[in-house]
């Protein structure tokens, strides 16, 4: 088992403490049983046994905690998203489903904003992203063709999350009479 030492900063002082570098034991059981490794970790963390730590795949759990979250907020705005558009180009075809999808997701989207506030700073690139394929996900559902959608999102972050339903713009829209 080899081992490096890293700085840790106590009272002011800064000291050094061992800590393991990936074993083959630890590698194994990581990818054998993920759940067992899960509970081993968080008990050597409580215990503060950092010596038998995995660390590379500390790491990388941890940092794959950070993209889930910012993916679930992205799928929140496909959602959104792509309910305002079938609305939008599909106005005949709205249903209260449609409607309950949208306030849902508003609500889905700020908790995951509330809990992660770093997730703002990158918003304008997520909300960008979730409206390519929130496009795609309309064309698909709708049945229409994705050029009828336009390829910016008409709408900004702060208007696709008004309360009112559609945003402002396009509540104020005259309807289209049916022939």
């Amino acid at each position: 088992m080899s081992s490096a030492a890293k700085k840790r900063l106590v009272y002011g002082k800064s000291e050094s403490i061992p800590v393991t570098v990936l074993t083959e034991k630890t590698a194994s059981e990581y990818e054998k049983d993920f759940y067992k490794w899960t509970l081993d970790q968080s008990k050597l963390l409580k215990k503060g046994d950092y010596t038998k730590l995995d660390i590379e795949n500390l790491i990388e759990e941890i940092e794959s905690l950070g993209r889930s979250e910012k993916r679930t907020l992205e799928s929140f705005l496909k959602k959104l998203l792509m309910h305002l558009l079938k609305i939008t180009f599909q106005p005949g075809h709205h249903t209260s489903s449609w409607d309950n999808s949208i306030k849902l997701a508003r609500i889905d989207i700020r908790e995951v904003l509330v809990e992660n506030p770093s997730l703002k700073r990158k918003l304008p690139e997520i909300f960008d992203r979730a409206y390519k394929s929130a496009r795609l996900l309309a064309a698909s559902e709708t049945g229409l063709e994705e050029k009828t959608f336009p390829t910016q999102c008409p709408w900004t972050y702060d208007e696709c999350m008004e309360d009112a339903g559609l945003p402002a713009k396009e509540r104020e829209k005259p309807k289209k009479k049916k022939k």
